[in-house]
């Protein structure tokens, strides 16, 4: 990258925290304006974003980017406004008897860590960048905020608008290809946000290591569904296929495989297709239906296709307007399924991120939660099944970093809760009161009374017995 393009960077950051520590300490109220800003950027020009990331994805539909990017990020908004005064309290805790009757008093303040990075991804271009950015600023904190050039259009629009309800010491936007990519994550922040695939991940978190930045990674993995026998196989289908096929499957959280009953494989397969056609009748001229993003994601999801039917899977398009996917140059793809699948296949490898759903069977469900805890850690994991039990035994013997029982992705949209991987899924969550904190410095404060305490506690030279009698009761 050239060199006049890294100067431009390290000239933002050094602005933004000049600008942070000149302010200190901020009111709350302009902590809330910002975030106030950031949600009418978006319900102002929400029509024109939308399109935006339409013309990016070459088809994306504009009322499911408004549920998604736009009015999923406003509420992010609406509820750091509703609760960042009683996160930002100070939190009193106890100290050691006898030191409270003397005077003593401790408390943890959680203020603002400075400037935050934010690298955020293609699949809910605004969604990613903005609803991580309504906590850092509920925080207290300035934003960088470098969007994929996947998506350039959009890109480009939200650099604009930033502009035009932002200083440049309170949110920048920066765009560009990989080279600036990589040299943002290298920038000396106060905490950077990744979001994005579990290799490029690793990158970002060695790069922000040379300045011991703290990170956040958003990562992704294999999201399993295992379906117990007690499931509603049509229900079960319809909800899976509602995740699987919204945004073409280009999302973090979508179900990645299928693990089911070894007798109920035929069963679960009819469900999911049959929720497809039930939602999507047809695909090719339908706009509720997205395209792939590049031409790059679109070969890969074939060529993970064909590696799989290479190796004997059975391979069942889900195609219910019986559509010529062959002719069509909208980088559209149907829901294709994969049954018999092995764990050489690509599709069990590597995380899909896309319509290609491999289906695997089970004798008892414990296989299925064996086979989750010898893989890398999921972002995401979904229960199907009335049997509250084997409910239990499955969230309490597997890990990942978030749950949703009888449907999938509805844990992230609930504000009130954590959204975070564990491991290769990622670290550190945003979200919640447990975003406002991973934007924040718990900074520990104790108040020493005036009597001499060391004195008091056998903490001074000459050490003797004052010392070995509270050396003594400390041990107690």
């Amino acid at each position: 990258m050239a060199d006049d393009r890294k100067a431009d960077l390290d000239a933002i950051l050094r602005r933004q925290r000049e600008a942070f520590t000149a302010s200190r300490p901020e009111s709350m109220n302009i902590r809330k304006d910002r975030v106030k800003r950031a949600m009418a950027l978006l319900k102002d020009h929400s029509e024109n974003l939308c399109k935006a990331m339409s013309a990016d994805f070459g088809n994306r539909s504009v009322d499911q980017s408004m549920i998604t990017d736009i009015a999923g990020t406003v509420g992010a908004g609406k509820h750091a406004l509703k609760n960042m005064d009683k996160w930002a309290k100070p939190e009193k805790r106890p100290v050691q008897f006898p030191l409270g009757l003397l005077g003593a008093k401790a408390e943890v303040r959680y203020e603002p860590k400075g400037v935050i990075g934010i690298l955020s991804p293609w699949n809910f271009p605004v969604n990613l960048a903005f609803s991580p950015l309504m906590q850092v600023l509920a925080a207290g904190n300035r934003a960088m905020i470098k969007p994929s050039e996947f998506t350039e259009r959009t890109s480009l629009l939200m650099a604009e608008l930033v502009d035009e309800y932002f200083t440049p010491d309170e949110v920048a936007v920066v765009t560009g290809g990989p080279e600036v990519a990589a040299a943002f994550s290298e920038l000396p922040f106060d905490h950077l946000v990744f979001t994005g695939s579990t290799p490029t991940g690793r990158r970002v978190m060695e790069a922000a290591s040379k300045n011991l930045v703290p990170v956040t990674l958003e990562l992704g993995g294999k999201s399993p569904v295992i379906m117990g026998k007690s499931a509603d196989f049509a229900k079960a289908g319809e909800r899976i296929a509602l995740g699987k096929m919204m945004n073409a499957g280009q999302i973090c959280l979508a179900p990645d495989y299928m693990y089911v009953p070894q007798d109920k494989q035929d069963e679960a397969i009819q469900g999911v297709s049959d929720g497809v056609a039930n939602m999507y009748p047809t695909l090719l001229e339908n706009d509720d239906y997205a395209s792939i993003v590049s031409d790059r994601h679109f070969e890969r999801l074939q060529g993970m296709v064909a590696d799989a039917r290479d190796k004997g899977a059975e391979v069942i398009e889900v195609n219910p307007g019986n559509e010529d996917f062959s002719s069509a140059n909208q980088r559209k793809m149907p829901l294709t399924i994969l049954k018999n699948v092995t764990d050489e296949m690509e599709a069990m490898q590597e995380e899909i991120f896309g319509p290609v759903l491999p289906v695997k069977t089970y004798k008892t469900v414990d296989d299925a939660v064996d086979y989750v805890n010898e893989n890398d850690r999921p972002l995401g994991l979904y229960y199907f099944g009335q049997d509250t039990e084997e409910q239990e035994r499955v969230l309490t013997r597997t890990i990942s970093g978030g749950v949703t029982t009888n449907d999938v992705i509805f844990h992230v949209s609930m504000e009130d809760l954590p959204f975070g991987g564990v491991g290769p899924s990622g670290m550190g969550s945003y979200h919640a009161i447990e975003g406002f904190k991973e934007f924040s410095h718990a900074r520990a404060v104790y108040h020493q009374p005036k009597i001499d305490i060391a004195k008091l506690g056998g903490f001074k030279p000459p050490y003797g017995k004052a010392s070995q009698k509270a050396a003594a009761g400390m041990m107690k």
